[in-house]
């Protein structure tokens, strides 16, 4: 919704405001065809010149569009978007199956983030339950850095639950009310105030349970912190895990993509979930996205459905008679 005339944009919209209102770059340069197709083709690239997801590009496209609605408030004389019909060409935004690991390698890596860094420090030991939670839970990582401890059931025994409230996405100390690095936000996806429970196997509340005993909460009830009770920086999670991948993987396979990324282990907890027969509605509602997308970005990772297509293919054959 457009804001009010004489009203500042949303904080979340001041930078797109802001490069509409520069001095070298004024409200109604953007309706020239010329600057506008620049700023469409910049929505689908990442900074690296790499083409972003189309989730990214969706998501970029809507934030822009309300700045621009703002920007009519403020005299520009038409959103520009709503002639725009250029398409989106970028990444498919499909799961590579080269990113997956399996359960043996799964837990080779969580065992060699344990060796990263002294003993003392705990660099690694203290994430170990935090990679746990992406691999055995499919938590995004910002969802991970938001888990409190009273989010937390995890009993003697059985199954246990993850309510999830809100992420902790590194938004930069400009962007954020409080200063911070990290922003506090709602759950992806999802209103403002809701939660997203989910249950979690044995083996990952047991970790959980050594982990709180081991190192305790840290800031705020937070379930994992830094070494100083901090939230933890993704910058963090990214070096520990770099070096675990090192410790883990034989040498060929550390310039794999195989676990490039702490995020991949989303993706190998969603794509097991899918083999394993689990609907896809309710592996979306545990990792918090629509069926749609999980459909989209995971259909070509499930083990068995190409057989199982062509056993039903063949039966048709046979049974029109056509089979040679």
């Amino acid at each position: 919704m457009p804001a009010n005339a004489g009203e500042d944009p949303p904080a979340e919209l001041k930078a797109a405001y802001h490069w509409l209102t520069t001095t070298d770059r004024q409200v109604g340069d953007v309706a020239d065809a010329a600057v506008f197709e620049d700023v469409l083709y910049r929505l689908g690239y990442k900074l690296d010149g790499t083409p972003a997801a189309g989730d990214t590009y969706r998501r970029r496209r809507r934030a822009l569009n309300t700045a621009l609605e703002h920007a009519v408030v403020a005299g520009l004389s038409g959103n520009p978007l709503q002639r725009a019909r250029r398409k989106h060409v970028g990444s498919n935004d499909v799961a590579d199956r080269r990113v997956l690991v399996n359960a043996l390698q799964a837990r080779q890596l969580l065992a060699a983030v344990s060796y990263v860094g002294s003993w003392d420090r705990c660099r690694g030991r203290r994430l170990v339950a935090f990679y746990a939670v992406l691999y055995y839970a499919g938590l995004r990582p910002a969802e991970a850095v938001g888990l409190r401890r009273s989010d937390c059931h995890l009993p003697d025994a059985g199954w246990g639950t993850l309510t999830l409230r809100e992420t902790r996405p590194v938004s930069g100390k400009q962007w954020t009310d409080s200063g911070e690095r990290h922003d506090c936000r709602g759950l992806k996806t999802r209103e403002a105030m809701s939660d997203r429970p989910v249950p979690i196997p044995p083996v990952l509340v047991a970790i959980l349970r050594a982990h709180l005993d081991a190192f305790g909460t840290a800031k705020e009830g937070r379930v994992f912190g830094n070494e100083r009770g901090g939230v933890v920086g993704s910058s963090t999670y990214w070096r520990v895990w770099e070096e675990a991948r090192e410790y883990a993987l034989p040498p060929d396979r550390v310039d794999s993509p195989l676990a490039g990324r702490p995020y991949d282990l989303r993706h190998a907890c969603i794509t097991r979930w899918l083999n394993a027969g689990v609907p896809i509605a309710e592996v979306a509602r545990r990792v918090g996205n629509s069926p749609e997308v999980i459909h989209r970005r995971y259909h070509g990772c499930i083990d068995g459905h190409e057989e199982a297509a062509n056993a039903k293919i063949t039966k048709a054959l046979e049974e029109d008679g056509d089979t040679a």
